[in-house]
């Protein structure tokens, strides 16, 4: 007696080579190392850069100064880097070496904004004028933070993702539906043929000056 329980089937999915394995690795870190740079540069924009004292009538007046006061230039790199990011899937071959060549120079670019803003105290120096009313006051006891070095932590982190897409970058899917991964279009299902009894058929014929009820 047979049993009527069809047997496992033993066939197990390919293995993933080692150029599979290198080119989902490099996916994952690109997008991670971007994502936290273009966060880190964004939240350290927002933090303070720079303390300091004006003197003015009433005596010493505290000052400070965010990283958006000091400079715009990160947290707009950042976001122009997170698009990059985003746009390398989207774009293949020329494209994708020129997007992932802007994520690259928006790294870098926050990197030098960030470490020309550690020691900036224009921003501080226009605030004690206005505190003071007199254009020729400057900050006194000027100090500095940490987040701006922070927001070139991040500015690395976007260049080193842009540097991963630029060297692997080849080789990784891009989000288009209608493609495969080696690029070739997917081969279009056959369109059945109509059947003629269907009513919509019918009324098609009875269109075209056709007899449906004769026999072909």
């Amino acid at each position: 007696m047979t049993s009527a329980v069809p047997s496992p089937r033993t066939d197990a999915p390919p293995a993933e080579t080692p150029a599979q394995r290198g080119s989902r690795r490099s996916i994952a870190a690109a997008l991670l190392l971007g994502a936290v740079g273009a966060a880190l540069a964004l939240l350290a924009s927002r933090q303070d850069w720079a303390h300091g004292t004006a003197s003015v009538a009433g005596g010493a007046l505290p000052l400070t100064a965010k990283g958006s006061d000091v400079t715009g230039v990160p947290a707009a790199l950042a976001i122009v880097g997170l698009a990059a990011l985003v746009a390398v899937f989207a774009v293949r071959r020329t494209g994708r070496v020129l997007v992932a060549l802007l994520l690259t120079l928006s790294g870098a670019g926050v990197v030098a904004a960030a470490l020309l803003g550690a020691d900036d105290a224009s921003a501080l120096d226009e605030k004690a004028a206005t505190a003071s009313g007199d254009a020729a006051t400057t900050i006194d006891g000027l100090s500095h933070t940490g987040w701006p070095y922070a927001a070139a932590g991040a500015g690395v982190l976007i260049l080193v993702a842009g540097l991963l897409a630029l060297t692997c970058g080849r080789s990784w899917p891009a989000m288009s539906g209608r493609y495969e991964r080696d690029g070739s279009p997917r081969p279009r299902k056959a369109r059945g043929t109509p059947d003629p009894e269907r009513p919509e058929e019918l009324w098609k014929a009875l269109d075209r000056g056709e007899d449906p009820t004769r026999e072909a």
